[in-house]
């Protein structure tokens, strides 16, 4: 892919990252699914070399940047078959929103290890009667002393098994107006009344998906993040854009590996005198594949850079717009690239029939297709709500 929009630390960070995930590839992520593991090697191997904590302060550990650089490692990494999706949670979700809002001693206490990778964090805002309404989120937070109590429930929460702890989004009410309002709590793995239970998902994937009760957890009070509870909507935001331009990283990095598998199947595969690929209906197809993840890469790339200079607002647009093209992308390319393999495309040998409902990931999560048309048509175009 072209990169002539980038500077040379980016190309070379991208270059360093590409030639790491061919160490390790779709073999070894199809083995760790296989075993019901974790790919700790790769993570491990990524956060000694600075990947995961790019966009971390220098101050604790990271490397300074933002999450342009971080979406250029994620891209990469699923380029070569082998993508983190924790790195979508745990530096570029609850890294930034720490980063960003966290008092000194939660700054001292998490980011160090969220760079270095030996603490993770899951991130937990989804509710099974809320979806993406998240104005119906009813995990709730009160007052009792000093501590605070948190009740309710979440689902489809990525990494919780491995996760040291999880930012909880839930609802205080304002002591000025009496209505709820959004907050963001860190919750320890170990917390009594804090249970999760594994979802069963056809998805095959190394991070497990978990269902979590929390019933009257006990949290004292410097787990709010940030300390005040003024700021809540503003920490959501600041979390919630990053995990939709890593969202974009995810489904581009996936969509050129089944492209680049795809490509490289039909320059060699021979049925008549010429390689498949010299037929217009198999080029023109992965063209349009090609065509679509650059476009989208493309504004995920303003999106990390706004937001990078700090304009949330701009951000935020561009980061739906970013997720949503790249959603689509991915679903096609890995589309397109089954069926350029026919049968081949659905054996394990080739490994991208399971790249089949992984690409729905990208529509689906964390926010769907339908939302962010809703969003665009409401904010970019000024049409009127329908609910």
């Amino acid at each position: 892919m072209s990169t002539v929009l980038e500077t040379e630390e980016h190309q070379a960070l991208r270059a360093a990252v590409a030639a790491l995930g061919k160490r390790y590839g779709r073999d070894y992520m199809t083995s760790v699914v296989r075993d019901g593991a974790h790919p700790r090697e790769l993570w491990t191997e990524a956060a000694k070399l600075g990947y995961l904590g790019v966009n971390l302060p220098e101050e604790y550990g990271g490397g300074g940047s933002g999450i342009t650089e971080l979406s250029i490692v994620l891209e990469e990494l699923g380029a070569a078959g082998s993508p983190l999706l924790m790195m979508v949670v745990s530096p570029a979700i609850c890294g930034t929103v720490i980063a960003r809002f966290g008092t000194d001693t939660q700054k001292r206490q998490w980011l160090p290890g969220l760079a270095d990778g030996s603490l993770t964090m899951a991130f937990g805002i989804t509710e099974p009667d809320a979806g993406s309404n998240s104005h119906r989120i009813t995990t709730t937070a009160r007052k009792d002393g000093e501590d605070w109590l948190l009740t309710g429930r979440k689902v489809f929460v990525s990494g919780v098994d491995i996760a040291d702890a999880t930012l909880v989004v839930g609802r205080t009410e304002d002591a000025r107006s009496g209505r709820l309002k959004p907050c963001l709590f860190i919750v320890p793995r170990d917390a009594p009344g804090f249970r999760r239970s594994q979802i069963d998902m056809e998805l095959q994937a190394p991070e497990k998906q978990f269902e979590l009760v929390l019933d009257e957890v006990r949290l004292p009070a410097d787990a709010l993040v940030g300390g005040g509870e003024d700021a809540g909507l503003l920490q959501l935001f600041a979390g919630l854009n990053p995990e939709r331009i890593m969202t974009a990283a995810f489904g581009i990095g996936m969509g050129r590996y089944a492209l680049a598998r795809a490509v490289e199947y039909a320059k060699t595969r021979q049925v008549w005198k010429e390689p498949i690929g010299s037929h217009q209906a198999i080029a023109h197809p992965l063209a349009q594949a090609h065509i679509e993840l650059e476009l989208a890469r493309l504004m995920m790339q303003k999106a990390a850079r706004l937001y990078d200079e700090g304009d949330d607002i701009g951000a935020g647009e561009a980061a739906n717009m970013a997720k949503y093209a790249a959603g689509e992308a991915c679903v096609k390319a890995v589309d397109q690239a089954v069926h350029t393999l026919g049968g081949n495309g659905l054996t394990r040998e080739y490994g991208l029939a399971s790249l089949i409902t992984a690409a729905r990931v990208a529509r689906i999560a964390p926010v769907s297709r339908e939302m962010i048309l809703n969003y665009v048509s409401h904010q970019s175009l000024g049409l009127p709500k329908s609910y």
